[in-house]
């Protein structure tokens, strides 16, 4: 798959750094509609070491979060650069469903939709697959904090 934004970029854009930023790669982006990320799952992950020993799994929130993180790109690269100087929160997490487990070596795909822009509100639903199969979905209602 084509590469739009590496890390690189998506550190300008995201204000997570390691370990806690779950996106590796942009492939497909439309403002305002749609985005498409990608997370390399790998054994070196930190969440590995306890979750769980000899049956290393992701966690679902973080699967989750990943989601969020990949429509928080969304939302920024949504904004104008003058207004990008500010944080995402969490409001809500309505329908999350986790299908199949994530392992070591696993490829997330995660694909985001907008449902509902406002100014300070994104409303996106997501879902994440590996090799095609549905692995969680989720909607995520996201509100912007204080200015950095």
């Amino acid at each position: 798959m084509e590469t739009l934004y590496d890390i690189q970029k998506i550190m300008e854009l995201l204000y997570h750094r390691y370990p806690f930023i779950l996106v590796d790669r942009i492939m497909e982006i439309a403002p305002n509609e749609r985005i498409v990320g990608l997370k390399n799952v790998t054994i070196n992950e930190p969440f590995f070491q306890g979750h769980f020993p000899g049956m290393p799994v992701m966690p679902g929130v973080l699967i989750i979060e990943a989601i969020a993180q990949v429509g928080a790109v969304l939302a920024y690269a949504s904004r104008a650069p003058d207004e990008r100087e500010v944080l995402f929160y969490f409001a809500g997490i309505d329908k999350a469903r986790f299908r199949k487990p994530v392992f070591p070596g696993d490829q997330l795909i995660l694909e985001i939709v907008s449902l509902k822009t406002r100014t300070d509100i994104f409303k996106f639903s997501g879902k994440a697959t590996v090799d095609g199969t549905l692995v969680a979905e989720t909607e995520i209602t996201a509100v912007t904090g204080e200015k950095l």
